[in-house]
C-alpha cells in the first residue's frame, strides 16, 4: 500500500541541461534554412540627431547577390512599432533620432553579400545637436510622458521636525544585456498569405501584434514560435520586436524565407540598455534615527523612443523606499527624451535604480552622523501592516526575519571586528562591509498584463503535452512547468513534454518578464491539469463503482479511500479515451486582488513581495584601486522553493550580474550620441576572476505565499538587487583608507579607476 503525499514535488534537474551541454539545443540561428533563404543586414543612421537629405541605394542594388533593399516606403501597413507610446518607426523616414536607428534592410543570397552591400549605400544628413543627458532633456521639456509622483504622508510639514537632514545626488549608468544569443528572427511565407516567424523574443504576442500592424494583415495570419532564448534579461521583451517584424516584412514582400541575426557590435550599437538615471535626494531623520521624510527626483534617460521606459519609470517609483518604512515620502520620476537608442527592460525593471538612491541617502546620512549605515537600515525596516507609498499594505513581511537570520547565522558583528582588526594592521589593503536588504514587488505593474493560459493534452498512451506562454531563456521555467504538471497529475515527469511557445497554441500572451512567468503560467497549467484530473477521477469512480470523492491518483496509481487499486495511469487514460472523455484542457489564470489607480497613484499592484538581506565583504588593494569580493552572504525569502537547484542558480547569477552593474559595466556615450563602449574590448562584464570567492545563500524557512505557484516565490529579478551592496562595501573600504573621502555624487559603477581616484582624493 502506498501513502499519498500531498506536498510531493518531483526532484528535478533542469530538463534542458542534457541538450545544452551536448550542443543540441536549438536556437533561432540553428533552425535549418529552407532553400532560397535570403539574409538580411540593416543599414542604420550614422548620426544621433538630424535629418536625411538624400540616400542613394543604386550601387548597393548592383552588388552580387543583392535581391531587395526595403525602406519605409515598402511597408504595406503602418510604419510604427511603439508599444506604450506610438513614437518608434520601424524604418526612419526623414528624421533621425539615434545613431544605429534602422533606415533600410538589404536582402541578399548570403549574409556576407548583404553586409558588403551596406558599404555601398550613400547617405547625406543634416546633423543637429544631440542630447545625451536626461537633466538637460528635462530642462528643455523633452519628456515621453508627463512626470509622475508617489506620495505618502506630507513631507513639507515634517522637515522642521527632523533632527538631521541630508541632501545629495545619486546616479546610475545603464547596463548592456549582453545575452549570449544576439537579437534574431527567421521568417518564411506559408500558404494563404500566412507568415511563420521564429523569433528570439520574450514577448511572442507583441511580435505578432506589431508584425500584423506593419504588414497590414490580421494577427491570425502570423504564427510566432519561440523554442528558447540564449538569454534575455529583459532585452528581448520589447526590443526583439523590430528585428522579427523586419524579417516578416522581408518574407512577405520577397515571398522567400528571410533570416536576420544581428552581429554582436550591431546589437550593442542598435539596441537599448538598462535605463541610466540621474537623481537627487533629501532625507530627514529623527533623533532616534527613524527616517521621517524622504524626497527624490529621478531623471530617467529613456532614449529616443519611449519603448518600455514609462513602465520602468513607474517601477522605480514603486521601489523608491526599498525595504524601509518611511511615513512621509514624495518621489517624482521624469522619463526624458535623449538621442541614444531607446532604453528598455533589464532585470529589475527600474526597481534597482530607485533602490540605489535610497541606499545612497542612508549612506550619506550615516556618514554625516558618524555611524554605520546598517544602524539606520535596521532601525527602519518594514514590518507587517506598514503602508507602501503606493497604498499597498505589507503582508507576509520578512524584512526583519531575513536581517535577523543573517546576523545570527553569520555573526555580522564578529565580521566587523575582524575587518577592523585587519584594517588596523594593514596599510595598503583595506576591507569593507555593507549590508543590503531588499524588497521587490511581484507582478506586472500594468494590471491587465497579469494573466496567462496553458493548453494541456493527455495522449492515448498517457503521455502529456503542455503549451504555455512561458519563454525559456535559461531561467529554468520549462522545468518548473513540468514540475507543476507532474505534481498536479501525480505522474512521472518523463511523461511530460513542454512545447515551444507559440501564438497559435496559446494566444494573447503577456511577455515572460516581471519575475511572474512561473507564477502566471504555472497557475494556468495547474488549473488545466486539475480540470483534467477531475474528469479522470470520475472515470475511475465509474469503473471502480465508487464515489468521485473517494478517488485519489498518486504516483500513477488510482487509490480508493487511500487504498491502492490495480488501476494504473495508462489504463485510466485508455478507459477515459474509450469513454470519449475530453483529454484536452485550456487553463486560464488571472492574478486576483491586484489593482492600481494611476489617477491617485494608489492601489494594490503586487501579488506579493520578496524580501532578503545580504552582507558583502570586500578587500581593496589601495595601491592599484582593485578589489576582490571575499564573500556575499545572503538570507533570502524563497517562500517554499519548488526547485532549490534552479532557484540557487538564479540567485548566484543575479547577484553577480548586479555586482557587474555596480562595479565594472560602464556604458559611455560621447556628446554626439555615439556609443564608445561598443565591444567586449571596451565593455567589461564579470568573469570567473571577478566573481565573489564565496556566495553563501540561506533559504529562509517560511510558509510561502498562496499567490506564488506552490508557494514558491519568484526568483528572477530580486537577486540582482543585492548587487547594490557591492558599491557600498567598496565605498566602506575606500573610506577606511581615506577617511576624508565623501562622494560629491554617488555614481555607479564604482570602477577601479574611480576607486583609485577616490583613494587619494583630498
Amino acid at each position: 500500500m502506498k501513502n499519498p503525499v500531498k506536498s510531493y514535488i518531483p526532484s528535478m534537474k533542469n530538463i534542458d541541461s542534457h541538450s545544452h551541454v551536448r550542443g543540441e539545443s536549438v536556437y533561432v540561428d540553428d533552425i535549418p534554412e529552407l532553400r532560397g533563404t535570403l539574409h538580411a543586414a540593416i543599414f542604420c543612421s550614422p548620426i544621433a540627431h538630424g535629418k536625411i537629405k538624400s540616400i542613394d541605394y543604386s550601387e548597393a542594388l548592383t552588388m552580387p547577390g543583392v535581391q531587395h533593399i526595403l525602406t519605409h516606403q515598402d511597408i504595406p501597413g503602418e510604419n510604427q512599432i511603439g508599444g506604450i507610446v506610438p513614437d518608434e518607426p520601424l524604418f526612419a523616414e526623414k528624421e533621425l533620432h539615434f545613431q544605429g536607428q534602422p533606415i533600410a534592410m538589404i536582402l541578399a543570397d548570403t549574409e556576407l553579400q548583404a553586409r558588403e552591400a551596406l558599404h555601398k549605400i550613400k547617405i547625406e544628413c543634416k546633423e543637429k545637436e544631440a542630447i545625451v543627458d536626461p537633466i538637460e532633456a528635462h530642462a528643455k521639456g523633452l519628456l515621453h510622458i508627463p512626470s509622475r509622483t508617489f506620495n505618502l504622508g506630507e513631507t513639507s510639514n515634517v522637515w522642521q521636525k527632523c533632527e538631521h537632514i541630508v541632501t545629495g545626488e545619486a546616479d546610475t549608468d545603464g547596463q548592456e544585456h549582453l545575452y549570449l544569443e544576439t537579437q534574431g528572427a527567421y521568417a518564411y511565407p506559408v500558404e494563404n498569405g500566412h507568415i511563420y516567424l521564429a523569433s528570439s523574443t520574450q514577448g511572442p504576442t507583441a511580435v505578432q501584434k506589431m508584425a500584423a500592424k506593419v504588414l497590414g494583415i490580421p494577427m491570425h495570419k502570423i504564427e510566432v514560435d519561440v523554442r528558447r532564448l540564449g538569454g534575455g534579461f529583459g532585452g528581448k521583451e520589447d526590443q526583439a520586436t523590430a528585428w522579427a517584424v523586419m524579417a516578416a516584412l522581408g518574407a512577405k514582400l520577397s515571398k522567400r524565407p528571410v533570416k536576420l541575426i544581428l552581429h554582436r557590435m550591431d546589437d550593442m550599437k542598435m539596441t537599448g540598455k538598462r535605463n541610466p538615471y540621474r537623481s537627487t535626494f533629501k532625507i530627514g531623520l529623527s533623533k532616534d534615527l527613524k527616517i521621517l521624510a524622504f524626497e527624490a527626483d529621478y531623471y530617467q534617460n529613456a532614449g529616443a523612443a519611449a519603448d518600455l521606459s514609462p513602465a520602468i519609470m513607474e517601477r522605480t517609483l514603486f521601489h523608491g523606499n526599498n525595504s524601509y518604512f518611511i511615513p512621509n515620502v514624495k518621489v517624482t520620476a521624469h522619463s526624458c527624451i535623449t538621442n541614444i537608442p531607446p532604453n528598455t527592460a533589464f532585470r529589475g525593471f527600474g526597481g534597482p535604480q530607485g533602490m540605489f538612491v535610497i541606499e545612497a541617502a542612508i549612506a550619506k546620512a550615516a556618514r554625516t552622523l558618524g555611524i554605520k549605515k546598517r544602524v539606520i537600515q535596521k532601525n527602519n525596516l518594514l514590518q507587517e501592516g506598514h503602508e507602501f507609498p503606493y497604498g499597498q499594505i505589507a503582508e507576509d513581511c520578512q524584512a526583519h526575519a531575513t536581517w535577523n537570520s543573517l546576523e545570527e547565522k553569520h555573526h555580522i558583528e564578529k565580521i566587523q571586528l575582524d575587518i577592523d582588526d585587519f584594517n588596523a594592521n594593514n596599510k595598503h589593503f583595506k576591507k569593507g562591509l555593507a549590508i543590503m536588504p531588499i524588497c521587490f514587488g511581484i507582478s506586472f505593474t500594468n494590471t491587465p498584463m497579469n494573466h496567462a493560459r496553458a493548453l494541456v493534452h493527455i495522449y492515448q498512451d498517457g503521455s502529456i503535452g503542455v503549451s504555455t506562454a512561458a519563454v525559456e531563456m535559461g531561467q529554468g521555467v520549462n522545468t518548473k512547468m513540468v514540475q507543476v504538471a507532474a505534481k498536479t497529475l501525480s505522474v512521472n515527469a518523463h511523461r511530460i513534454k513542454i512545447e515551444s511557445t507559440n501564438t497559435t497554441r496559446v494566444a494573447n500572451t503577456s511577455p515572460s518578464a516581471a519575475s511572474s512567468t512561473a507564477d502566471l503560467n504555472g497557475k494556468a497549467v495547474q488549473i488545466a491539469c486539475n480540470a483534467l484530473l477531475q474528469r479522470l477521477k470520475k472515470v475511475a469512480a465509474d469503473n471502480l463503482d465508487t464515489k468521485v470523492e473517494s478517488i485519489k491518483i498518486h504516483e500513477e496509481t488510482v487509490f480508493v479511500n487511500d487504498i491502492e487499486t490495480k488501476l494504473t495511469w495508462e489504463e485510466l487514460i485508455q478507459k477515459a479515451f474509450l469513454a470519449r472523455v475530453c483529454l484536452t484542457e485550456n487553463g486560464h489564470y488571472a492574478t486576483p486582488k491586484i489593482h492600481f489607480d494611476k489617477a491617485i497613484e494608489k492601489g494594490h499592484p503586487f501579488a506579493y513581495h520578496v524580501y532578503g538581506t545580504a552582507a558583502f565583504e570586500v578587500t581593496l588593494d589601495c595601491i592599484r584601486g582593485r578589489y576582490d569580493f571575499d564573500s556575499v552572504k545572503v538570507v533570502h525569502d524563497f517562500g517554499t522553493s519548488m526547485n532549490r537547484i534552479i532557484d540557487l542558480g538564479q540567485m548566484e547569477g543575479g547577484i553577480v550580474q548586479g555586482i557587474g552593474w555596480m562595479t565594472m559595466e560602464e556604458l559611455i556615450y560621447n556628446d554626439k550620441g555615439r556609443l564608445l563602449s561598443n565591444a567586449l574590448s571596451t565593455y567589461k562584464i564579470p568573469d570567473i576572476y571577478s566573481v565573489p570567492k564565496e556566495i553563501d545563500v540561506t533559504f529562509l524557512n517560511t510558509d510561502g505565499n498562496d499567490m506564488a505557484i506552490f508557494k514558491s516565490k519568484a526568483v528572477g529579478e530580486p537577486p540582482l538587487l543585492y548587487g547594490i551592496g557591492a558599491y557600498f562595501a567598496i565605498l566602506d573600504a575606500v573610506q577606511n583608507f581615506n577617511p576624508n573621502f565623501e562622494p560629491k555624487i554617488y555614481h555607479a559603477p564604482f570602477t577601479p579607476e574611480k576607486v583609485l581616484m577616490a583613494l587619494y582624493k583630498a
